[in-house]
C-alpha cells in the first residue's frame, strides 16, 4: 500500500493532513493522496470503532453535487439501481456501469429533494482515485443543459465518524435531533453554527456518520471530536473494519472487468423496476443464464493470512485469485474475498490457497464476516 518516500511530495493533502501529523501519523499513499494510515496502531483503532468510536478522514474522496429537473430520471440511464423510489432524506448504494456491464466505481447517492421551483437536487460520493474518471463519464452521460454539475471535491472536508457511540459524541455539536436518522438517511443541519451535510453512512459495518463541511467548520469539528473521546483512524482500520463488514474495495474486489451480479452486488440490481440503463443487456443475459465466477467469502485454517493477487486452487489447479485478506480483529482468525468459478462458490465448498509457494486450506462462508448488533438497517 506504502508509495516510495520520494514519491510522496507529489501526493494531494486534505487540510486535515497537518492535525494527523500533530497526532503522529504514519502516513501512505493511497489514490493519488497523502493519508494516515495508522495512529495509534491499526488493531487498537479497529477496536475503538467496534466498540466505541473512530474518525476518519475521508476528504479525499470525490463529492459532487447535482440538481435540475429531471436529475434522478437522467441518473436512471448510468446505474442498475431505481432511484425513483428515493424519498427526500433518502440515498442509495449504486455503481456506475460500462457498456459491458463493468463496474466504473461504487457510489452513493443522496437524493435531497425538490426546491420550490421544482429542482431535484442530490450529492454524490466517489473514490478518490476515480474521481476524474467519473467525473468525465457523469460529464459525457449527462445533459448538462438540463443539469447543474458541481465538483465540490477540494471545496469541502468529509468526516466518517463510526461506532455505537457516534451519536452520542456528534449530537452536542448539531442543531438538529440525530436519532431520527435512519440508515442511509441523511439531512441538512448546523454544525458548530456552520451548514452541514449529515449523512448516517459509512464503510465499517457499524453504525455512524459522514459529515460533509467547509473546511474551517470541519477542522473545529474534527479536533472537537478527538476531544470528546473519538479515536482518530487511519486506512489500515478502515480496511480491516471494512472487509469484516465484506463491503467491496475499488480496484481490487470491483472494478470495471467485474458484474454487480459477480460480486455479489445483485442487491442493488432492480431490472423489474426500472427501465433501460448502461449494462442492463449484460446484466439480463447474466441473470438468466446465471454468471460464471462469484466473488466469496473465505475463512482460512489456521493462522495462515491470504492476501491480494494470491492464486486460490481447487484440485491442485488455479482457479481464482484473492482479491482482499486480513487477519479478522474481532474474529480472531484469516478472512479473505476471491472469485472463484460459481460451481466452487457454495457455502462450506473447502479451497486452498497458495501462500509463497505452499497451500493452505480455506472454506467458503457467508458474508458478511461480522455483523454489528448496534449497526442500523434500512
Amino acid at each position: 500500500m506504502a508509495n516510495p518516500k520520494e514519491d510522496l511530495e507529489i501526493l494531494a493533502r486534505t487540510p486535515l493532513y497537518a492535525f494527523a501529523q500533530e497526532l503522529k501519523a504514519r502516513f501512505t499513499g493511497f489514490g493519488g493522496w497523502d493519508m494516515p494510515l495508522q495512529f495509534s496502531g491499526i488493531t487498537a483503532e479497529h477496536e475503538a470503532v467496534r466498540n466505541k468510536a473512530g474518525i476518519f478522514d475521508i476528504s479525499h474522496m470525490g463529492k459532487f453535487t447535482l440538481e435540475g429537473k429531471d436529475l434522478v430520471s437522467q441518473l436512471q440511464k448510468l446505474a442498475p439501481s431505481d432511484f425513483i423510489r428515493l424519498q427526500s432524506g433518502q440515498a442509495q448504494y449504486s455503481v456506475l456501469l460500462n457498456p459491458q456491464g463493468g463496474i466504473i466505481d461504487d457510489i452513493i447517492f443522496y437524493y435531497q429533494g425538490e426546491t420550490s421551483t421544482g429542482e431535484q437536487r442530490g450529492v454524490l460520493i466517489v473514490n478518490a482515485a476515480t474521481c476524474a474518471k467519473d467525473k468525465e463519464w457523469l460529464l459525457n452521460n449527462l445533459d448538462t443543459n438540463q443539469i447543474k454539475f458541481q465538483d465540490v471535491s477540494s471545496q469541502k472536508i468529509l468526516i466518517a465518524l463510526q461506532g455505537p457511540s457516534s451519536v452520542a459524541l456528534l449530537q452536542p455539536f448539531v442543531n438538529q435531533d440525530l436519532s431520527p436518522i435512519k440508515a442511509f438517511g441523511h439531512i441538512e443541519a448546523n454544525i458548530l453554527d456552520q451548514p452541514a451535510f449529515i449523512a448516517r453512512t459509512g464503510y465499517t459495518g457499524e453504525d455512524g456518520f459522514e459529515i460533509m463541511l467547509d473546511p474551517d467548520a470541519g477542522t473545529q469539528l474534527w479536533q472537537n471530536l478527538i476531544q470528546a473521546g473519538a479515536a482518530p483512524c487511519g486506512l489500515g482500520a478502515r480496511d480491516t473494519l471494512r472487509l469484516e463488514a465484506a463491503m467491496a474495495l475499488y480496484g481490487q474486489d470491483i472494478d470495471d472487468t467485474t458484474t454487480p451480479l459477480e460480486a455479489g452486488l445483485g442487491w442493488l440490481v432492480h431490472l423489474d423496476t426500472k427501465g433501460d440503463f448502461i449494462g442492463r443487456s449484460v446484466l439480463e443475459q447474466q441473470k438468466a443464464e446465471g454468471v460464471k465466477r462469484r466473488l466469496v467469502g473465505l475463512q482460512m485454517q489456521g493462522r495462515n493470512i491470504a492476501r491480494h493477487a494470491y492464486q486460490v486452487l481447487s484440485e491442485g489447479k488455479i482457479v481464482g485469485e484473492i482479491t482482499s485478506g486480513t487477519l479478522s480483529p474481532t474474529l480472531g482468525y484469516p478472512i479473505a474475498l476471491a472469485y472463484v468459478p460459481t460451481e466452487l462458490s457454495s457455502i462450506g465448498q473447502t479451497l486452498n490457497v497458495d501462500i509463497r509457494g505452499k497451500t493452505y486450506p480455506a472454506v467458503v462462508v457467508k458474508r458478511p464476516f461480522y455483523r454489528s448488533k448496534s449497526r442500523l438497517t434500512n
